[in-house]
């Protein structure tokens, strides 16, 4: 990020906030209503950007053909069409499933998702809830669809879902331990959980005496930064570890007998994850909404900082989307020995290190 991209919201930052707005006073329901609304549209909205953006069109590229191009301008509109296709379909109920839970589950997952965008942090001011243990909270919400997905895989009454939830259960247990010790270092160095505070230690910290770009912890934790995103991958189960959803040996996984809606609420909970851990990773790693230059805590922030911490977000995700295009899918061994054998270990010595640094300078 260069001074010469800050220079678009120069002239925004400069104006003084209008008196007018000072006399306007929100009621506490009517403002947590309006930021909840804000969360519930976001999800939809990050599922359609980076559906089009990386699986249709990134992913199209890499491939060297076009991808969608009938529905609208380009092929904007294909996803659209293809959520209105779900939404058209009949909602289908195996025979022996277990009507209630094999309808709860997609919801249990997508809710997982909603909860960890309250804590994401888009501006001094534009933040649902900035809890003192924002990290905590997000990684301890993001690992409520663990249960979901064991509903969808056991309520369907089907072999191969059985076992793809277990599969599914089985590696997000194993590859949380990794993701959550790979944030530990960003903790350490700025001294809190809260995320809001990390983003402010990072666009007023310096490196090595120098305060010209802050101190994003993505220079001092790279470390962490790649086992975040490692772990997010295996959190996501896109490969290379889909392993729960193998089409050539569980037919689809926990997924397998969902239509209709219902898969489409499967859809949205993995892009709508994928977009709040790439704004996660944004937030720790690349110093969120903020930027290095100006007060920080000036209100145009408030509308700055959702585009600043967009760019971001939307560079962490072209990320996730290269390795989940690039790598074939591993072997359950394979998967499993990679978070036990490796990447565990090295978060530890990440966080010996870090706190050595810490305590030395």
């Amino acid at each position: 990020m260069s001074a010469a991209f800050a220079q678009p919201f120069a002239p925004l930052l400069a104006q003084p906030l209008p008196s007018a707005m000072f006399a306007l006073e929100v009621p506490y329901w009517v403002s947590s209503a309006i930021k909840l609304g804000l969360v519930a549209l976001i999800i939809p909205t990050a599922a359609l950007v980076l559906g089009y953006v990386f699986l249709l069109k990134m992913m199209s590229f890499m491939q060297s053909r076009l991808g969608p191009m009938e529905a609208g301008p380009y092929g904007t509109l294909q996803l659209l069409a293809d959520g209105i296709k779900f939404l058209q379909k009949e909602d289908i109920f195996p025979e022996k499933a277990d009507r209630t839970v094999f309808a709860l589950a997609p919801l249990v997952v997508l809710i997982s998702t909603f909860l960890i965008y309250v804590v994401i942090p888009a501006g001094p001011n534009a933040v649902v809830a900035q809890l003192d243990v924002g990290i905590f909270y997000a990684l301890a919400v993001s690992s409520l669809s663990v249960v979901g997905i064991l509903m969808a895989g056991w309520a369907s009454s089907n072999k191969y879902a059985l076992v793809g939830g277990l599969r599914a259960a089985g590696q997000l247990i194993a590859y949380e331990l990794p993701l959550v010790l790979a944030v530990m270092g960003v903790v350490i160095q700025a001294g809190t959980l809260d995320l809001q505070k990390i983003v402010t230690a990072q666009a007023q910290g310096e490196i090595f005496g120098w305060d010209g770009i802050g101190n994003p912890f993505i220079l001092t934790q790279f470390v962490g930064f790649f086992i975040f995103l490692v772990a997010v991958q295996a959190e996501l189960t896109q490969p290379p570890f889909d392993m729960p959803v193998a089409e050539s040996e569980i037919v689809g996984g926990y997924q397998v007998e969902y239509t209709g809606f219902r898969f489409l609420f499967f859809f949205m909970g993995e892009f709508g994850t994928a977009f709040a851990f790439a704004a996660l990773a944004a937030v720790m790693f690349l110093g969120g909404w903020a930027l290095p230059w100006g007060d920080i805590t000036h209100w145009g922030f408030n509308i700055a900082g959702p585009v600043i911490l967009l760019v971001k977000v939307l560079a962490v995700a072209t990320l996730i989307f290269w390795f989940r295009f690039t790598y074939p899918r591993l072997r359950e061994d394979q998967l499993q020995r990679l978070a036990w054998k490796f990447l565990i270990p090295l978060a530890l010595a990440n966080i010996v290190v870090t706190g050595i640094f810490k305590v030395v300078f």
